[in-house]
């Protein structure tokens, strides 16, 4: 599991340079473009959609420490980060860990069927995604109604 969530970093950071690199250049070719909320907007879904990665990846990073400091060796059981202040009750009937994505975090199972996080992942890692990747989807929304609107006045300015 450890190898997997290293890759997976490793795609997110990957992804929100790439990202970074694609706002960039938006703006760089508004100038030929012309004018209109089109370019900004897409600009913005790109700066938006690579911080929500990027802040992602953090907590990710979170989650393979977790992974890591519960891999076996003297006092492994239950899993240290499962162990935190306030779990002392819990840790005692924990029988598992997993990771979860979505929300993202180190999840310790107990033998009645439940489970919790460790609180290893910071809280402001899930809602700082969510955030930023609702930005994102919403100014890439903004930035195909505004081409549609003026693909279309450009239509009707052209029969004319």
């Amino acid at each position: 599991m450890f190898l997997i969530l290293l890759l997976v970093v490793v795609v997110a950071v990957v992804t929100a340079v790439g990202l970074t690199g694609h706002g960039a250049s938006v703006l760089a070719a508004r100038r030929e473009r012309g004018p209109g909320p089109g370019p900004v907007l897409r600009a913005l879904a790109a700066f938006a959609g690579a911080a929500a990665v990027a802040v992602y990846a953090w907590g990710l990073l979170h989650v393979t420490g977790a992974v890591m400091e519960s891999n076996g060796g003297a006092s492994s059981a239950p899993a240290p980060p499962c162990r935190g202040p306030g779990n002392e009750e819990r840790a005692r009937h924990v029988v598992d860990q997993s990771v979860s994505f979505l929300p993202l975090g180190f999840v310790c199972e107990t033998a009645d069927g439940g489970d919790y996080t460790s609180g290893d992942v910071p809280g402001y890692v899930n809602p700082a995604t969510a955030a930023l990747a609702l930005a994102a989807v919403a100014s890439a929304v903004g930035a195909g109604y505004a081409a549609e609107s003026r693909a279309r006045a450009a239509a009707r300015g052209g029969r004319r």
